[in-house]
């Protein structure tokens, strides 16, 4: 049995979780930003992710594919930006309107938790895959 395919499958999910944590982070720091390098107000970004197969002996066992996380892209959201009537503001229009970031606190702070706690999982299932082998290793001798 080759106990490091479910500490590669964590280990992706690990990764992947920290992946979306910085850009979660990173939407949150640019929750005012109103100009960009590329124009306009700041883009909410987005991590789109898919299953990775893992090859190996516990796929067998198992008699069911074991998968990983990958993270696939980072795409922008294409919603519209909000719409704010603030004549003083340097990057305001000619009518006083102000585009703001299409970034939601709310979203990202609950999109944040769920990242946590999908990375606490994973560290949890590496804790109790190195359990069962220290255990396999005690049997051993």
């Amino acid at each position: 049995m080759d106990f490091m395919i479910p500490l590669e499958a964590s280990a992706s999910g690990l990764y992947a979780q920290r992946k979306r944590m910085d850009i979660i982070a990173s939407n949150l720091a640019n929750l005012e930003t109103t100009r960009t390098d590329k124009g306009g107000p700041y883009r909410r970004k987005m991590v789109v992710m898919r299953s990775k197969s893992m090859v190996g002996g516990f796929r067998n066992i198992l008699d069911r594919q074991v998968e990983g996380v990958q993270i696939e892209q980072i795409v922008e959201d294409k919603s519209p930006f909000k719409k704010v009537f603030n004549p003083s503001h340097p990057d305001a229009d000619k009518d006083g309107y102000l585009l703001k970031p299409n970034v939601e606190l709310i979203v990202e702070t609950t999109n944040m938790l769920m990242a946590r706690r999908a990375f606490e999982a994973n560290i949890a299932a590496i804790k109790a895959a190195r359990q069962m082998i220290i255990k396999a290793l005690e049997i051993g001798r």
